[in-house]
């Protein structure tokens, strides 16, 4: 797979406040890679540093091929960014926010059209942008993100605050564009989105990784005391720990037709992450 994007040994400094520390990833086509931690662990200022909107004080970040101190006008037409500061033309109707844009990228109508459709908003489409919820103009944000089907997306909490429902169709349609070879670099705090959504993740602690892998190589790291949730048939539910004992009453429970769940209790990343940082996440 192609590289997309490259950090090594990245950090920034604000005085004499080191908000990152030796800060080094990759992120490749059809990968979606998280970066998580609570606020102000130094998300959003990696966000800045890799679209040149800031400098990093020490290291090299590339993006697309181009060092992000250099980045010209023919790598932001090939990125797409959601951030707090993204917005829109209020008193534009949500097609015309999209065809303005449209037109600045040179993007046929028929796509716009398309993707009103793919991120819920057909009813909306003549609504003025002003008027929509905010779960509503998230989805006009995204849209206008990948609207030009950027090569790497830069998407800062985009699920915060909204609804289970809105957050569900944001999700499917991120799946959608890793699949279709997009890369996304996706910042939360939501580690239950995070073990959906990523292939890779990277927990930051005050602005230093602290933990690397798959969701699922990151939690297993730490299933020290291996336990089971089991319930039998009769409604009667144990927490087992593995041991010879244990393991011998789970096999008896089955062969006798009496097991209706089991459960293995590895830790989730919000656990690993309190037990890594000592930090709760808000």
């Amino acid at each position: 797979m192609t590289q997309l994007l490259k950090l090594k040994h990245i950090s920034k400094s604000f005085g004499n406040k080191e908000a990152l520390k030796d800060i080094n990833m990759t992120i490749s086509e059809g990968e979606i890679l998280g970066f998580l931690g609570p606020s102000g662990a130094g998300k959003t200022t990696t966000i800045k540093i890799l679209t040149g909107q800031m400098t990093q004080t020490s290291g090299e970040a590339v993006i697309l091929g181009q060092d992000t101190r250099k980045i010209n006008e023919k790598i932001y037409e090939q990125i797409g960014i959601v951030t707090d500061a993204s917005g829109f033309y209020e008193e534009f109707s949500v097609l015309d926010n999209l065809m303005l844009f449209a037109n600045l990228l040179k993007v046929k109508k028929e796509r716009v059209n398309d993707l009103i459709d793919r991120v819920g908003l057909t009813e909306q489409k003549k609504q003025l942008a002003g008027k929509l919820s905010k779960g509503q103009g998230q989805r006009l944000i995204l849209a206008r993100a990948v609207l030009h089907q950027p090569r790497l997306l830069f998407l800062d909490e985009p699920t915060s605050g909204l609804d289970p429902t809105t957050a569900l169709e944001i999700h499917r349609l991120l799946l959608e564009l890793k699949e279709a070879g997009m890369g996304i670099f996706l910042t939360t705090h939501n580690m239950e989105e995070a073990t959906k959504l990523c292939n890779h993740v990277a927990l930051l602690n005050e602005g230093h990784i602290v933990e690397f892998g798959t969701p699922q190589e990151v939690c297993l790291r730490y299933n020290t005391n291996k336990q089971y949730r089991v319930m039998l048939n009769s409604n009667e539910e144990y927490v087992l720990e593995q041991t010879p004992e244990n393991i011998r009453q789970i096999s008896e429970w089955i062969s006798e037709d009496l097991l209706e769940t089991i459960h293995s209790c590895e830790p989730t990343l919000e656990s690993v992450f309190l037990e890594v940082t000592g930090r709760e996440l808000s």
